[in-house]
């Protein structure tokens, strides 16, 4: 049997990492500004993660969510005390898309109402709800057609307001910051608008901070500048450090009952011991500091790079927009200079994402061969 080929994939096959760094078959060292989409949060391979997965892993993986499970209480507890939202409640599931999905259901459970609002370049996942409300038809199957959702251009208040005034919306979903589409960042004075004029035409505000969420932004949750509190906000990514894992915090409005959400594997015993991990490395280390710091100096530095259309985004969340596709920029990063970063829908976009522990070293080693990258010209940096 062969593998479903969905994936351009590079000729590279990473097989152990370290810190802030990746190794490949003959051992060299590749410098991580991706993470795997915002995945690696505290770092591959950091001792206290893998001593608390083993450890649990020796006296129990998984069982089902029929029996008490102190590692979700504990879990929930922490990340309540670290995130400031101790009044939420937290139902705990595997993936992003999946985080949306029941963040969608709740809404829609509790409003009895079926539209929803979304924004142009929002990526939201791949499942059936959530593709519908991604803005990006090429991922959506002839089935998905036909979700009552409306795509608003972001940050614009006005176009919201007319969208909610048509009425029948159960949600407004909105990104932290936009990864996918570029890394856009929605204004603070933008959400606590789309705040009150969910609360003025009884719509439900869900943040989706899956990948800028866990201290990424320099905060724990990117829309917490604004000082709004969202109804409901949608978790996964570095909330695992790799081990899949996510949540939807449900604001105490809304009434549980049994059987309107389920999994099979959320909340499993090893899942919640990577993340406590996680939690705890982050207060330990003081990892959202240290993002809010590395990720100023980046994007102080980068700013005045030459050849760099514009900078965008907070803490360890940066897009960087050129005049061209960057395709073959990334690929003479990652081969020539062994550094890894991401790309965005947008092809004129460079996405960086390194883990929130990246110290001083690797940020003037990667601006080192950035700043090289950039001595070329565009007509060699787009072959």
């Amino acid at each position: 049997m062969e593998l479903f080929d969905v994936y351009p994939l590079y000729d590279l096959k990473p097989v152990r990492g370290e810190g802030a760094y990746v190794y490949d078959e003959q051992g060299n060292a590749y410098l991580d500004f991706y993470g795997g989409h915002a995945v690696i949060s505290i770092g591959h391979s950091h001792p206290h993660y893998v001593q608390r997965i083993t450890s649990q892993l020796s006296q129990l993986a998984f069982y089902s969510n029929s029996i008490h499970n102190d590692l979700q209480v504990g879990l929930a507890r922490l990340l309540g005390e670290l995130s400031g939202c101790e009044t939420y409640r937290l139902f705990l599931c595997n993936s992003g898309a999946e985080a949306n999905e029941n963040a969608l259901k709740v809404a829609s459970f509790h409003t009895g109402h079926t539209r929803v609002i979304a924004f142009q370049k929002a990526f939201h996942g791949r499942t059936s709800a959530a593709v519908n409300i991604t803005a990006s038809p090429a991922i959506q199957a002839p089935l998905n057609h036909g979700f009552p959702v409306e795509f608003l251009p972001l940050n614009d208040t006005e176009a919201l307001r007319q969208s909610l005034e048509r009425g029948g919306v159960a949600a407004v979903i909105i990104e932290g910051i936009q990864g996918i589409g570029g890394i856009y960042v929605p204004s603070d004075e933008f959400l606590r608008e789309a705040r009150s004029l969910c609360d003025a035409y009884g719509a439900i505000l869900i943040l989706d901070e899956i990948q800028s969420g866990y201290g990424r932004s320099g905060s724990f949750f990117a829309f917490q500048s604004s000082g709004i509190e969202p109804d409901l906000i949608t978790i996964a990514k570095g909330m695992g450090n790799g081990f899949p894992i996510a949540g939807v915090l449900i604001h105490s409005k809304f009434q549980a009952k049994h059987g309107m959400l389920g999994t099979t594997f959320g909340g499993a015993h090893l899942a919640c011991a990577a993340g406590l991990a996680v939690l705890e490395t982050i207060r330990d280390e003081n990892l959202i500091e240290n993002a809010l710091k590395m990720g100023n100096w980046l994007l102080q530095e980068l700013q005045t790079m030459p050849g760099i259309r514009e900078v965008r985004g907070k803490g360890l969340m940066i897009g960087l927009e050129f005049d061209f596709p960057t395709a073959a920029m990334r690929k003479e990063l990652l081969f020539k200079h062994q550094v890894f970063t991401g790309s965005a829908s947008n092809p004129n976009v460079v996405r960086l994402l390194p883990a929130l522990n990246i110290g001083p070293g690797e940020v003037e080693l990667f601006l080192e061969k950035f700043s090289l990258i950039l001595q070329q010209t565009p007509q060699t940096a787009t072959v």
